[in-house]
């Protein structure tokens, strides 16, 4: 099922090896009346993403699953979930896609971003007058592009999707949610714990199966329910978008950035990094230092 779902970084902009972007923000209404307010099934590799409803009606799909939209409400979607949306033509609030590793949630909220949610906002509320206005705030940031805006941002998606968090458990009849998560959400939980923790060492998805308690076999199963990734795959993600992360934003070398990740030899790095991001690491942190500054002075 899931092959034959294609994978964007925006919506109908095809996915390539590096993303463009590690957040990005438009409105509802600026992408969805292009597809006359229909988003198809879809499904984004390395993205997380927050729909801010503020306005009109709709329904969005989750594999087969359909959920009414009505404002205020958030809708949040993890990489490598098939998603789609159909939209009423008075539809407004903001689109937010951003890269997932950037994203440091734990506990509740790592749990509850672990699945596709709906969350209605009730205005009256503090926490979601809150969340609301912190949505409202992170749009402005990233439109105006100030001094000290990645910070900001990363400061109030965490704010966000913490609150929202609390929001689901607190008000869904869910039953997943009022115990707090379900079997696969907590093993996912330990598993990026454990990846967390021993990523620098490149233990294999043997080593992580019998800390968790199970099977490589079952292992693979949960991680590609929750993630649609292999547990090799998503392990080795992590190790990727670290050194990503190492190359734009520290001053380390490529060879000690590789070092520092785990790896002997800095030619081998240079070809792990190649195959999985499609650039070397000299190339991509050119690359992608230059977009930043480019994009900066928009």
């Amino acid at each position: 099922m899931t092959k034959s779902v294609p994978t964007y970084d925006l919506y109908g902009e095809r996915a390539g090896n590096r993303p463009d972007f590690w957040l990005h923000c438009e409105t509802i209404p600026s992408r969805s009346s292009l597809h006359r307010y229909e988003i198809g099934l879809h499904r984004h590799e390395s993205f997380f993403q927050i729909l801010y409803i503020s306005a009109g009606s709709g329904d969005a799909r989750f594999g087969k699953e359909t959920v009414t939209l009505a404002p205020p409400a958030i809708v949040t979607v993890p990489p490598a979930v098939g998603h789609g949306f159909r939209f009423s033509r008075d539809v407004d609030g903001h689109v937010f896609t951003m890269l997932a590793s950037h994203l440091r949630l734990a506990g509740e909220a790592g749990r509850f971003a672990a699945e596709p949610r709906v969350t209605p906002l009730d205005a009256g509320d503090p926490d979601s007058a809150f969340v609301l206005a912190t949505l409202e705030r992170l749009a402005g940031e990233w439109a105006q592009r100030r001094s000290g805006r990645t910070d900001l941002m990363e400061a109030y998606l965490v704010s966000v999707l913490t609150l929202t968090a609390r929001l689901w458990s607190r008000n869904s009849s869910n039953e997943e949610a009022k115990e707090g998560a379900g079997e696969t959400a907590r093993r996912m939980e330990h598993l990026n714990g454990l990846i967390q923790q021993h990523f620098r060492s490149q233990k294999p998805a043997q080593f992580y199966a019998r800390e968790i308690g199970v099977s490589p076999t079952h292992l693979n199963r949960i991680v590609k329910v929750a993630t649609g990734l292999t547990a090799h795959a998503y392990i080795a993600r992590k190790l990727i978008d670290e050194a990503k992360r190492a190359l734009v934003f520290t001053e380390m070398p490529a060879q000690e950035v590789g070092l520092v990740l785990g790896f002997a030899d800095a030619a081998y790095f240079s070809r792990y990094f190649l195959r999985a991001a499609g650039a070397t690491p000299r190339a991509f942190r050119l690359a992608e230092r230059a977009r930043l500054s480019a994009q900066s002075s928009e």
